[in-house]
């Protein structure tokens, strides 16, 4: 992608509305904490005190509305307490710039590693780097410092007591999360109604299992519902794969082809109803024709071999889901029946997630992160922005390294889209609320009272896209400032001069010392091929040696190959949006590869779906082909770094003799192999090449890049030819 293509798509997303619902009462309750500690200052105090009240209670209501699985309680407190620590560090240091500069720093350094535990750890600790800059002009002495810290973790504080006074849908974030997987799942099996083989994307069931593991605390409250639905839906989803698949399930046309729509059709149905169930809270209706769908005549049944064994399995698990759907009502919920064995999901708590973080940040440390990387722009943008602005002949310069801090992100896209969201969102929002100060007046009240309000509306806003949000935030600072007695025409134009400053200099940053994921796609390519091949191995020895330990291992590879996948594809959605030159992989390459490993992971999962019992009889053949094909994809995911060609001849081997063996005691599994072995051939002709070949590539990928944007410019200019 060239560089004016991509800022074209940095604007276009930086100003695109995103679908989602609104929670206005979320919304509220936030804003409510906001008023509860400016109304009291303001009375009982100054507005520099309000201010930094405004300030807490703002950033830790922000911060509660991140997507995390933690108690919203936890969250904000913990913002609070880092706003307050970061506020009375600074003022210690503030004093000379020998002293606060390396304390920035370092501090903005420790924010930019913070994305190593995830993106709301990252930007919590960015808001904190914001407060330090900010309120260090605030108090005069030591005493008058800690005072402002304490102000501002009481809005902290504020903001947790009316989370747990007046709580709003509990386990609401769970629910969907868990509904949103088995509407996953009912999807899949509609589109397979259509296309046999559709592509399944896992996220929404890696979503579920994160926000399944719960504290000891959150364990004693969790409702009964949010406890077995997910592995129900992970049960389904290979069984609806093996019933539609027409080589290893339902034939390609005829009666058994259409008993496995209606089969598949009811399923969607009834997964719909759980998932509805699920979020609600409430019973859910299916059809009287999707329950008689679901019963299996034996005398008239038209499916047979492993499709009928695929059917009568995907019926039992349905009607487990049928009573989750008829039984919704909190406390009344069953949850499926788990195993003895099973263990819950446990996330640590804030005190044992320490040594946690600690080995999070240690794996970024080094020198190709993209995280570490954020986190030197990060404090170099901090710092710089900070001496920009103790230069600039204007007030409150503090506004460039803060604009430059809250819009960095650790990739191109974000930082550029969001540096383009703040610039739009600013401008409205200093426009709207300079027009409302001018024509009331100063009135510290009023301006309190519009500062609440337009930190309601940011709140609510807050899921619809940056620019919308920051229009209204903007608009809250206008008004603090103006609380505080600073006339407008000292503010505002001030305002958007340093926001366009500090906007740059981001953009500006990550030009200089980017974290590309370009050059990292091979990389991330032989991760998921190598973790594929384990995933597929764990299946194939679970039909040669059927035991427990075997199907624990087997669930082990699949978690591993999944998030192998989830590491690829969010490489590979940035690559795709990044103005660098394809190296080691061409785009083309990269998606005629992840169309193939996807092919090999349906294959692997198909035959997982019919993985015998621990009882049954084994298969030898399989444990063969196992170990060659583990060995060849270890092999060929070093072919890929090294830029070699791939070599399958342990593979091919190991199917002949089995195609050989006299007795075939599973024909669904060697099917399987046949499948994988056909995707393995087809990854090879997408990524193998020979050196002239790479270089007849990029040119051919740069030729095609020419091309698309010569016809978007032509697209573009027909209708004012024709105007």
């Amino acid at each position: 992608m060239t560089w004016l293509r991509a800022l074209r798509e940095v604007v276009r997303s930086g100003l695109t509305i995103e679908e989602a619902r609104l929670e206005p009462l979320l919304a509220l309750r936030t804003a409510v904490g906001v008023a509860l500690v400016i109304g009291p200052a303001l009375w009982l105090a100054s507005p520099a005190y309000a201010a930094s009240a405004a300030l807490g209670a703002y950033s830790a209501g922000a911060a509660t509305f991140q997507r995390t699985w933690r108690p919203r309680k936890v969250i904000a407190l913990g913002a609070g307490v880092g706003l307050a620590l970061g506020t009375f560090l600074g003022y210690l240091a503030a004093g000379r710039l020998a002293t606060f500069l390396p304390l920035l720093a370092v501090w903005a350094f420790a924010a930019g590693m913070a994305w190593a535990v995830g993106s709301t750890a990252g930007i919590v600790a960015a808001t904190t780097v914001g407060s330090m800059l900010v309120t260090v002009t605030l108090p005069t002495s030591i005493g008058r410092a800690l005072e402002h810290a304490g102000i501002i973790a009481l809005g902290g504080v504020a903001q947790a007591l009316l989370i747990l006074l007046f709580p709003i849908r509990r386990w609401g974030a769970h629910r969907d999360a868990l509904a949103d997987a088995l509407a996953a799942v009912a999807d899949y099996a509609r589109r397979l109604r259509h296309d046999p083989t559709a592509p399944f994307d896992p996220e929404p069931l890696m979503t579920a299992r994160d926000a399944a593991a719960v504290t000891p605390s959150q364990a004693r409250t969790r409702p009964s519902v949010l406890h077995g639905p997910r592995g129900l839906a992970e049960r389904i989803r290979p069984v609806v794969a093996a019933l539609a698949d027409p080589g290893v399930g339902a034939p390609p046309e005829g009666p058994g082809r259409d008993r496995a729509r209606e089969l598949l059709d009811a399923a969607a149905e009834v997964l719909d109803a759980a998932a509805r169930s699920i979020r609600r809270g409430t019973p859910a209706e299916v059809s009287p024709g999707s329950t008689d769908a679901l019963c299996v005549d034996e005398e008239h049944e038209v499916l047979e071999g492993p499709a009928r064994q695929a059917a009568e399995r995907l019926v039992e698990l349905l009607g487990e889901a049928l009573e989750i759907a008829r039984c919704g009502t909190p406390g009344r919920t069953p949850a499926p029946p788990v195993p003895e064995d099973a263990q819950v999901l446990v996330r640590p708590t804030m005190f044992r997630l320490v040594p946690v973080v600690v080995r999070a940040v240690r794996r970024e440390l080094r020198r190709d992160s993209p995280v570490f990387r954020h986190a030197v722009r990060l404090a170099a943008v901090a710092t710089l922005g900070y001496l920009i602005a103790a230069r600039l002949p204007v007030g409150h310069g503090y506004w460039v390294p803060i604009t430059s801090v809250m819009v960095m992100r650790p990739d191109f896209h974000q930082t550029y889209a969001r540096a383009v969201a703040r610039l739009a969102g600013t401008l409205a929002g200093v426009a709207l609320a300079t027009g409302m100060v001018r024509a009331l007046g100063p009135d510290a009240q009023v301006f309190g009272l519009l500062a609440v309000v337009s930190a309601g509306l940011s709140f609510m806003l807050n899921r619809t896209g940056y620019a919308y949000s920051q229009c209204f935030t903007a608009a809250y600072v206008v008004f603090l400032l103006g609380m505080g007695g600073q006339a407008w025409e000292q503010t505002v134009p001030e305002r958007v001069v340093l926001t366009l400053l500090g906007g740059a200099l981001a953009m500006l940053a990550y030009v200089v010392f980017p974290a590309w994921e370009t050059p990292r796609l091979p990389g991330r390519l032989a991760d998921w091929l190598a973790a594929e091949g384990r995933y597929a191995a764990a299946v194939l020895r679970s039909y040669a040696e059927p035991t427990r330990e075997q199907h624990a291992d087997l669930r082990r590879a699949l978690l591993a190959s999944r998030q192998a996948r989830a590491a690829w594809q969010e490489a590979y959605d940035r690559a795709r949006q990044e103005p660098v030159r394809p190296r080691g992989l061409t785009s083309r390459e990269a998606e005629e590869a992840q169309e193939a490993i996807k092919g090999f992971d349906r294959a692997a999962m198909l035959m997982e779906s019919h993985v015998p019992r621990a009882d049954s009889r084994p298969v030898p053949e399989a444990e063969r082909f196992a170990e060659a094909l583990e060995a060849d994809t270890a092999q060929a995911a070093v072919d890929v770094l090294e830029h070699r060609n791939m070599d399958w001849g342990r593979v091919e081997e190991a199917l002949h003799a089995w195609q050989d063996a006299p007795v075939d005691r599973s024909p669904v599994v060697r099917r399987g192999a046949e499948l994988q072995k056909r995707a393995l051939e087809d990854l090879a002709t997408a990524v193998s090449r020979t050196a002239l070949e790479r270089d007849m590539g990029s040119a051919r990928e740069q030729q095609r890049t020419r091309t698309a944007l010569a016809a978007e410019d032509d697209e573009s200019a027909q209708p004012h030819r024709g105007g």
